[in-house]
């Protein structure tokens, strides 16, 4: 199969002060110079999804809140997600577990990445998060972009642009990107 993949950039934190636009902005330039695959941002500020509140997981039950139903037909139209998460309180953010909760089945066999930022790169969350998507019948890819230590502050709190780290981070991207689309390719023949 040589169609290229549909990748969404999620924007996994809603705050309005959050740094994650910055970020998703910075890894849709390096997805989109790549020839391999579509990328697509995904901003969850937009889907005002509210907290999960159906009888069940969209595996064992169809969902009712039509503001769910529209995330879930949003999130199916991928073959792979990259997730920007912040880390809050050494997790990921609250819209990022419950956009998670609300669909099933359309993250199932696809492959996701992740870009973390905040004292040590969002280690932590991205490490709550692979283990929410092997739930969720996702292959988390090894590789992950971390933003931490002087990186961040001088992006996040002094301003500086991204180029300013990208030496720092670019390899990284390149080689999550690159099992991202290997993972695609094959979780997309399977399901195919």
């Amino acid at each position: 199969m040589n169609k290229k993949l549909k990748i969404a950039v999620i924007i996994g934190s809603t705050r309005d002060a959050r740094f994650g636009p910055k970020a998703a902005d910075w890894m849709m330039g390096v997805a989109q110079a790549r020839d391999d695959m579509d990328v697509e941002l995904v901003d969850l500020k937009s889907f005002d999804l509210p907290f999960f509140n159906e009888k069940a997981s969209s595996l064992w039950a169809p969902s009712e809140d039509p503001r769910a139903v529209a995330w879930q037909k949003k999130i199916a139209e991928f073959d792979g997600y990259v997730v920007i998460t912040a880390e809050y309180n050494r997790s990921i953010t609250a819209s990022l577990k419950n956009a998670f909760d609300q669909a099933y089945t359309e993250w199932n066999h696809k492959p996701i990445g992740f870009l973390g930022y905040g004292g040590v790169g969002a280690a932590r969350a991205i490490e709550h998060a692979r283990l929410i998507a092997v739930e969720l019948q996702m292959v988390p890819v090894r590789s992950a972009v971390h933003i931490g230590g002087g990186d961040f502050f001088n992006v996040v709190m002094k301003g500086e642009p991204m180029s300013s780290i990208e030496a720092n981070i670019v390899p990284a991207a390149k080689d999550m990107l690159d099992q991202v689309v290997w993972w695609g390719k094959a979780t997309q023949a399977a399901r195919g």
